[in-house]
């Protein structure tokens, strides 16, 4: 697969990465040889990148990739991990329970999750939201120390704002942000992404296809089992996906001139953005990851993309996103 640089950091990734959270987080239930297994072919198909969190599973999604790749030379990986939510005793960390990023805690955090990915540094450690109880220079400050310690190598934050970044960055250089970006959903587009352009930090976007929706494969009749966070979300409830149809429609219409579907015209519109660009799509699917991963070889042309832009501008996308 191409390589892309995140940012002005050299840290180098294949242009698509692989989301890991719904092989052991808020779904249905996976087999974990299963997902052992998917991880290997994705490997053998070329992805180098991939995203785990302490808080997905709680812990268990780390473990999965622990035990996936105890073989794999880690010198050809990069694993981004996350740290910031407040644990539970006896449960573990959980976004409902609130936000923790005290130094001591993003150190703990740290320790934990090298034993868990069988890994002597983490590649990209990020803040995974932004704790308003806790300054952000202390949290870079806390990830620079632990990069001084030769336990992360990269810093990242996500869902941050644009002045949050910034003071981040003058602390500890950020390589990433995280932040949910796709062709429906462009709010980071007025600051953020400047932000990252101007301080050279990376953009790795999760849901680049829309929690699915963009691959054209879901419909109004479509159900969701209540741990699916599509079950509560605005977007998926039948009257928006058959509003938002439209959109499917004209990325169809686009595909159809380069033989591709709609997640890949939607993947390749994303990369076409900038260079510096690295979605990461979840999936546990060989198909649909080989799917996936044919976007990086689609080149839309400039009049496509200027048409899927001024349709978009003219599209009102139905459902808030949360």
């Amino acid at each position: 697969m191409k390589k892309r640089i995140l940012g002005a950091s050299g840290l180098e990734v294949t242009a698509l990465g692989l989301g890991c959270m719904r092989m052991s987080f808020s779904d249905k239930p996976t087999d974990k040889q299963e997902m052992i297994q998917f991880l290997h072919q994705s490997l053998d198909m070329g992805v180098t990148f991939f995203d785990t969190a302490e808080v997905y599973g709680p812990f268990t999604n780390e473990e999965l990739l622990g035990e996936a790749f105890s073989a794999v030379d880690k010198s050809k990986l990069v694993i981004a991990t996350k740290f910031g939510f407040k644990h539970r005793p006896g449960f573990g960390p959980s976004p409902s329970v609130g936000f923790d990023s005290r130094p001591e805690q993003i150190k703990r955090v740290a320790e934990a999750s090298l034993k868990r990915l069988g890994v002597e540094c983490i590649d990209l450690f990020y803040q995974h939201r932004v704790d308003p109880n806790v300054p952000i220079e202390d949290v870079a400050g806390a990830v620079k120390d632990l990069i001084q310690e030769g336990k992360v190598k990269h810093f990242g934050l996500s869902e941050a704002n644009a002045e949050t970044i910034r003071r981040a960055h003058a602390v500890q250089p950020v390589t990433a942000l995280q932040s949910e970006y796709s062709i429906w959903w462009r709010e980071i587009e007025a600051e953020i992404l400047p932000t990252c352009e101007k301080l050279g930090i990376g953009l790795v976007p999760y849901s680049p296809l829309g929690r699915g929706f963009l691959t054209g494969t879901i419909t109004k009749e479509t159900t969701y089992d209540k741990s699916d966070l599509r079950s509560h979300n605005p977007r998926f409830t039948p009257e928006a996906i058959d509003a938002n149809q439209v959109v499917i429609d004209l990325l169809r219409r686009i595909g159809r001139q380069y033989e591709a579907t709609s997640a890949q015209v939607a993947l390749a519109w994303l990369l076409a953005q900038k260079p510096w660009i690295v979605p990461i799509p979840g999936s546990r699917n060989i198909a649909r990851l080989s799917e996936n991963m044919a976007a990086a070889d689609l080149n839309l042309s400039a009049e496509d993309l200027l048409a899927l832009d001024t349709a978009m501008a003219n599209i009102e996308v139905v459902g808030n996103r949360y």
